[in-house]
């Protein structure tokens, strides 16, 4: 495997190569590094960080401060992979003043190479702002969490006429306002296809069927570290919880059995 550092470059020829990109969320030092190892191309430090590892009920409370911190630990592990840091909700939506300080200190303070912000139209005046002041924008468009109120739950959008043609024209102002990548969350296949096959820039689908640029899945669901029910939409490709489970419950055991620390564990 080539171990030279991805860069924003490096993504835009595997988009024009036709090679799709693995995109992998990533809260901490540890998760980071395995997935450098294995050769994730992009890092997200989703602000799904909230549920994910701070138990909230969703991504609304998630500060910046908090993804700046746990930013500046993946960046640390992050020796191949691009790293983008997730703009919480109302670091963003309050004016393009406040939209630009904050996507700078997610550069500055926690050593991002890009950052990331849901909506389509709207933001489009926005995310040329944080372009132009030459910090990289993914974007984000279907199912916004951020917009969990307003959608009234986790739905899938873009299923009637009206929502789909609203959901291709938010894709193309997205693009026009210059970010380099856009996610596609939670929408038919049909109309990631579509969106898609408009568009001269990567978009990554979650739960937007396979003709997308490029896939991302949550580090927890993939691993089936979380533990809950998971969207039809995520592929588990290990039981690591039953494991470590599994794993913890005999160390109980050892303990209430005098069995460990043995010999071996004993300093002479």
């Amino acid at each position: 495997m080539d171990r030279k550092k991805v860069n924003l470059p490096n993504i835009v020829k595997l988009y024009e190569a036709g090679e799709r990109i693995s995109m992998l969320t990533a809260y901490d030092y540890p998760s980071a590094a395995i997935a450098d190892a294995a050769g994730i191309e992009i890092i997200l430090i989703g602000d799904s960080l909230g549920m994910v590892v701070n138990g909230y009920k969703n991504t609304l409370p998630v500060t910046v401060e908090e993804v700046i911190y746990h930013t500046r630990a993946v960046v640390r592990a992050a020796e191949y992979s691009f790293v983008v840091a997730d703009m919480p909700f109302l670091s963003y939506q309050t004016g393009i003043h406040d939209a630009l300080y904050n996507a700078g200190r997610m550069l500055k303070e926690g050593g991002a190479e890009a950052i990331k912000l849901e909506g389509g139209s709207a933001m489009a005046e926005t995310i040329k702002a944080i372009v132009h002041a030459d910090i990289p924008v993914m974007g984000h468009i279907g199912l916004t969490p951020q917009s969990i109120h307003r959608m009234g739950g986790y739905r899938i959008q873009g299923r009637d006429e009206k929502s789909y043609n609203i959901l291709l024209q938010d894709a193309l102002a997205v693009e026009a306002a210059g970010a380099f990548a856009i996610v596609l969350e939670g929408i038919p296949g049909t109309l990631a296809k579509e969106i898609t096959s408009k568009l001269h820039i990567p978009t990554i689908g979650i739960g937007a069927g396979k003709d997308v640029s490029g896939q991302v899945l949550v580090f927890h669901d993939l691993l089936g570290l979380s533990g809950h029910k998971q969207p039809t939409f995520v592929k588990q490709y290990a039981q690591l919880k039953d494991i470590a489970v599994n794993a913890i419950q005999q160390y109980v055991k050892d303990v209430k059995e005098g069995v460990f620390p043995g010999a071996e564990h004993t300093y002479k």
